[in-house]
C-alpha cells in the first residue's frame, strides 16, 4: 500500500499531464520514502529508472545502459545489455525514444553518479538547454545527500541552477499521518510510535508493531539481529567519511552538551573543527540548531539532535549495549527502557503540539506567522526559565504561550499560572493565548478556567 504522498503524487502527475519538458529535482534523508513516491508515480507509464550505484563511472555507465536496454526490451530483462560507449550517447538515445512517447527518465541516488562523473551535471545541462527543453522528456533527479542536491543540484553556482522545473524535498510523515500505517493503534501508541521512528516510513515498517510497542521494541530494535539495531551507524557511513567522530559528537548532544564549546570539549577537538561537523550533521537533517523565538542566533544559541529515531536509538543503545549483545535487555527491559519512555517523549509530545497549531487546528486566535521555543533569564526568580511554545502573530503583537506534559497525571491550575508568570518573563506582546497540552487530562478546577476563556486545553486523543 501507498500511504501519505497525496499530494505529491497529485502535483507530480499534473506535471505529467501537461506533456511538456520536465526537470523534477526529489531529495530528502535516507529512508523517506523518495523512491517508493517515484515508483507509485512511474506505476502503468513509460519509465527508464536507472539507479545510480556508489561505484565508478563505468560501472554506472554499464548501469545506466542496462536499464535503457530494460526499457527497449523489456521480455529480455536481465539478459546482457550492449554498453553505450559514452554517457552522451546514452542520452542521445534517450532523446530519440522521448521523440516517440512521453518518458520518464528517472536518476536515482544521483549524487552518487556526480561523484563518479564529475561532468555529468555540466552535460545534463548542455542536454537540456540544447535537446531536452522542447521535448516530451519527463527527467527526475532523486537524492538523498540533503547538502549535495541543495548545493551542487539547486544552488546557485551548480551547472543545473534554473534548470529544474520543480522540487519536492520529501519530509519525515506528520504524528497524524503515521495512523495509515497502524490504523488499530490508540493515540498514545502512536505517539511512541513516532517518538522512536520519526515518522519515517521505513522505519515504521520495520519496526512492526502490532498490539505491543514493549514486543516489537525488545525484537526489532533491542536485538543484535533486527534491522534497525545498527541503522544510525549504517546512515553515518554511508553519508560520511569519518563516521566515528560524527557518532561521537551525536553521543555528547544525546549525553546533554548542547552549546558549541561544551560539544567540542566532551569530542576532544578544536571549537572551530568541530562546528564544521556539527554542520555537516544539520545539512544532513540529524541536528538543528536552536534560538530562542524571536531572538537573533549568537551566545544562546544551542544543538539538539532533530531526527527522532537517531534521539531515541543513541539514549537508549549505548547505554543498554552490554544487555543487549548478551541476550539479557528483555530483563532489563522494564528499568532501562520503559520507565523512561514518557520523559523521552516529552520533546517529542512538543514537536506533535507544534504540528497539530500550524498544521490542523482551524479556530486559533492569530494567524502564525512562526512557532518554537523560548528561554531566558527570570531576573525576579533568578533563573532561567523555559516555554514550550511560543508562537507569534504576522505583527509580532500577539502570542501562544504554550505547555505540553507528556504525563499520566491531571495537569492542574498551577500550570495556567506557571505559564502566565513565563509570559511576563518573556514580555513581547501586548495579549497572550494561553494553550496546555496533556497526556493525562486536566483537573475540574483547570476545565473551569477554560470555560472562563482564560485557557485552551488539549489531550493527546484531540490532537490525532
Amino acid at each position: 500500500m501507498f500511504y501519505c504522498r497525496e499530494n505529491e503524487l497529485g502535483k507530480l502527475n499534473n506535471r505529467y499531464d501537461d506533456n511538456k519538458f520536465e526537470c523534477v529535482v526529489i531529495y530528502g534523508r535516507r529512508r523517506v520514502g523518495k523512491t517508493a513516491l517515484i515508483k507509485e508515480f512511474c506505476k502503468n507509464k513509460p519509465v527508464i529508472f536507472f539507479s545510480a550505484l556508489n561505484a565508478t563511472s563505468q560501472e554506472n555507465l554499464e548501469n545506466l545502459s542496462r536499464a535503457i536496454y530494460e526499457y527497449k526490451n523489456p521480455d529480455l530483462a536481465g539478459g546482457d545489455a550492449p554498453i553505450y560507449p559514452s554517457y552522451d550517447a546514452a542520452f542521445q538515445e534517450i532523446t530519440e525514444l522521448s521523440k516517440q512517447n512521453r518518458l520518464i527518465f528517472v536518476i536515482d541516488e544521483y549524487p552518487y553518479l556526480a561523484k563518479a562523473e564529475k561532468s555529468i551535471s555540466s552535460r545534463l545541462q548542455h542536454i537540456i538547454d540544447h535537446v531536452w527543453q522542447n521535448s516530451q522528456l519527463f527527467l527526475i533527479l532523486c537524492g538523498s545527500s540533503m547538502s549535495f542536491m541543495e548545493y551542487q543540484v539547486l544552488g546557485y553556482e551548480s551547472p543545473l541552477y534554473g534548470r529544474r522545473t520543480a522540487q519536492f524535498k520529501i519530509e519525515a510523515l506528520k504524528y497524524r499521518e503515521i495512523a495509515a500505517f497502524l490504523p488499530k493503534l490508540k493515540p498514545e501508541q502512536l505517539s511512541l510510535v513516532y517518538g522512536i521512528t520519526g515518522g519515517i516510513p521505513h522505519y515504521i515498517n520495520k519496526l512492526a508493531v502490532k498490539n505491543d510497542i514493549d514486543t516489537a521494541l525488545i525484537e526489532n530494535l533491542f536485538d543484535t539481529s533486527a534491522y534497525l539495531f545498527e541503522e544510525p551507524e549504517n546512515l553515518l557511513k554511508q553519508e560520511l567519511r569519518e563516521p566515528a567522530l560524527y557518532n561521537s559528537i551525536i553521543t555528547a548532544i544525546a549525553g546533554g552538551a548542547s552549546r558549541s564549546n561544551d560539544i567540542s570539549t566532551k569530542v576532544g577537538i578544536e571549537s572551530s573543527k568541530c562546528a564544521k561537523y556539527i554542520q555537516v550533521l544539520l545539512d544532513l537533517g540529524i541536528l538543528q540548531k536552536g534560538t530562542p523565538l524571536t531572538e537573533k542566533p549568537g551566545r544562546k544559541t544551542i544543538y539538539a539532535i532533530k531526527d527522532q529515531f537517531f534521539r531515541f536509538w543513541y539514549r537508549f543503545i549505548p547505554r543498554n549495549m552490554t544487555a543487549i549483545t548478551s541476550g539479557r535487555i528483555i530483563k532489563v527491559y522494564d528499568k532501562a527502557v520503559k520507565e523512561h519512555l514518557h520523559e523521552h517523549m516529552g520533546l517529542t509530545f512538543e514537536e506533535i503540539c507544534k504540528e497539530y497549531l500550524l498544521y490542523y487546528a482551524d479556530d486559533l486566535p492569530i494567524t502564525l506567522s512562526d512557532i518554537g521555543q523560548w528561554w531566558g533569564s527570570d531576573k525576579t526568580a533568578r533563573k532561567e526559565v523555559q516555554i514550550d511554545i511560543v508562537g507569534k502573530s504576522a505583527d509580532n503583537n500577539e502570542y501562544i504561550i504554550g505547555s505540553c506534559k507528556y504525563r499520566n497525571e491531571k495537569i492542574g491550575v498551577d500550570e495556567l499560572e506557571l505559564i502566565k508568570h513565563y509570559a511576563s518573563v518573556f514580555g513581547k506582546g501586548s495579549k497572550y493565548h494561553y494553550y496546555i497540552f496533556s497526556l493525562g487530562g486536566f483537573t475540574k478546577e483547570l476545565l473551569e478556567c477554560e470555560k472562563r476563556g482564560e485557557v485552551r486545553l488539549l489531550t493527546l486523543d484531540e490532537l490525532y
